[in-house]
């Protein structure tokens, strides 16, 4: 088999995943390599939004990408690479998330006097978005489990329902039923604030 390199691509998404993996699979370092980085930002973000952290994502989205690698040749395309992938994120978070749990936590205190003020508006726009992006990612963090994952995997990986249903293993009905109660407890966290993780057109209104 040619490889994705000698074949003469060279645009990210000029394959797609399923010709990869086979690539990948016959031995295509390259193809690999781009099956990953295809992925990667994705995967992290799912790690960030479930474990919460810059760190514990890192380490989250770490293990995702190792477990891929190994089960890489075990993988028999019966769903979406995507899917595959992203089971294998949620799952590397979760236990990211339990470790984190385990571990004795360390409270630092700071001078609120040695902060830097912006030093333009830019700078204080920037800080807004984090402050946002915080907001939403501590509402998460206050969510039952079960549903700050199925919303994750809808909003940031951009799973459909019965994609979501096979990387939880449960109904796709129950899918639907975390997705609209997530949301709706983020809905009265946040605000005005839901931007990021709001109803879309094609999603059922969420539920009483």
């Amino acid at each position: 088999m040619r490889s994705v390199r000698s074949a003469g691509i060279g645009e990210e998404h000029s394959v797609d995943d399923r010709s990869l993996v086979a690539a990948a699979q016959a031995g295509d370092r390259a193809a690999l390599d781009q099956l990953l980085r295809r992925h990667y930002d994705r995967i992290h973000a799912v790690c960030r939004r479930i474990a919460g952290g810059t760190r514990d994502a890192d380490d989250a989205a770490q293990e995702a990408m190792i477990s891929i690698v190994r089960g890489l040749p075990r993988f028999d395309g019966r769903s979406a690479f995507s899917t595959w992938v992203y089971r294998i994120a949620t799952n590397a978070a979760l236990d990211e998330l339990r470790r984190r749990r385990r571990r004795p936590s360390l409270h630092v205190v700071t001078d609120d006097h040695d902060q830097p003020e912006p030093a333009d508006p830019m700078a204080e726009r920037h800080l807004e978005g984090i402050a946002e992006r915080e907001a939403i990612d501590a509402a998460l963090d206050d969510l039952p489990e079960e549903f700050r994952v199925a919303v994750v995997l809808r909003d940031v990986a951009d799973l459909d329902y019965a994609e979501i249903a096979t990387v939880l293993d449960v109904p796709i009905g129950t899918v639907k039923s975390r997705i609209a109660r997530g949301r709706g407890q983020l809905a009265d966290q946040l605000g005005n604030r839901t931007g990021a993780t709001g109803r879309r057109k094609d999603d059922p209104p969420p539920t009483p």
